[in-house]
């Protein structure tokens, strides 16, 4: 059967590529196009566009590159229409997801949603959309169950989190040969997670690694995203003790004392690797004063809404500051708070349902064609 997925971001590589490769153990002969990146093409099948070409952030860059959106709305139909799949699977990424599912539900194709856009935050209106143009939604919060069952009376999957699967699956490397191969020496790592578009990047890393001298025993080391290359990282790593480490972050977050970690997917991998954390964002000042107007909630990192408590410090905006980002990185690498620390991470890793939320959603996939 042929199967069309649509990832927009570095986190839906990971999890359409774990998606596929649960998909072929359900069916052996299946065929791939989507739109992606490396970890989805290295499964196999067809790729048509990078994610690293798709990703704007923020209300003002996508009004800045409008154009470039709309042309490529109308490419993913036209390539859609010529690929005539089994079935269109968008994995989160919603302001141009749910556009293409409307449009492929008129169309006839059936349509799942794999990865709920976070309508419970901002948009809820969206919920029309999704029930008009979304045959199956798959959510892997556990809230997400409640919020369109119980709220809008719209049945949805529950599959669990596939982060526990990816985590789970990772074969960690050991402590001397990853230092050895980086140039890392002993002392504990700080690592820094700056996100994966280059706008955050350079929005992020300023400020994060301005508190390096202020940490003589720890060495800090930039998690390079897969999307960009190291040479766009050269001009902030000039500062004595900070070392860039691409496409490695896994193997990082493993053997970290600590972390600096803009909001994101990236929140959670660090939790369910029990590395204590500070959570920061800072935006564009006209697409975060919008923001804030308009999403309704008490966090901004996935750790916290989770918990539904401050597990993590969030450093927003004014507060993401050297002096506010030092204080909160000297509290995290005290014995006692790590403590507290691990006992919620443990509590959080129960929350998410365990493991198989790609397999469990291959499989009511696959058997939804068939039928």
């Amino acid at each position: 059967m042929k199967y069309y997925l649509i990832a927009g971001e570095a986190s839906g590589d990971l999890h359409g590529a774990n998606l596929m490769k649960s998909i072929l153990k359900e069916d052996p002969q299946a065929e791939f196009r989507f739109w992606g990146g490396d970890l989805m093409q290295a499964v196999g099948g067809s790729m048509v566009k990078h994610y690293r070409d798709l990703a704007f952030m923020g209300f003002v860059e996508v009004i800045l590159n409008l154009f470039t959106i709309l042309k490529n709305l109308k490419f993913c139909k036209q390539d859609i229409n010529n690929f005539n799949p089994d079935v269109v699977i968008f994995i989160d990424y919603p302001g141009f997801n749910l556009r293409i599912a409307e449009w492929a539900k008129d169309k006839g194709f059936k349509t799942h949603y794999y990865i709920s856009p976070q309508i419970w935050a901002w948009k809820e209106g969206r919920i029309k959309n999704i029930k008009q143009s979304v045959d199956a939604m798959y959510v892997i919060l556990p809230f997400e169950k409640s919020f369109y069952e119980d709220k809008h009376q719209f049945p949805v999957h529950f599959v669990g989190h596939p982060l526990i699967d990816a985590i789970a699956d990772h074969k960690q490397i050991m402590p001397e040969t990853f230092k050895a191969m980086h140039n890392l020496d002993d002392r504990p790592i700080v690592a820094v997670l700056p996100g994966s578009r280059k706008q955050e990047i350079r929005k992020m890393l300023e400020v994060m690694l301005s508190i390096v001298d202020d940490f003589p025993d720890h060495q800090f080391v930039i998690a390079g995203a897969p999307s960009q290359d190291a040479s766009f990282y050269a001009p902030f790593i000039k500062k004595q003790g900070v070392h860039l480490i691409m496409n490695k972050t896994y193997d990082l977050l493993s053997l970290s004392n600590a972390a600096i970690v803009t909001s994101g997917t990236a929140t959670l991998e660090t939790a369910l690797f029990k590395v204590p954390e500070v959570v920061c964002y800072k935006g564009n000042y006209i697409s975060y004063q919008i923001a804030k107007r308009i999403i309704n909630l008490d966090y901004i990192s996935l750790v916290n809404l989770i918990m539904d408590k401050q597990v993590v410090t969030e450093l927003i905006q004014g507060e993401f500051n050297k002096k506010r980002l030092k204080e909160e990185l000297t509290i995290i690498i005290d014995d006692y708070k790590r403590a507290v620390m691990f006992l919620d991470y443990y509590d959080l890793e129960k929350k998410l349902g365990g493991s198989g939320a790609n397999d469990k959603t291959a499989k009511l996939i696959v058997e939804s064609i068939k039928e």
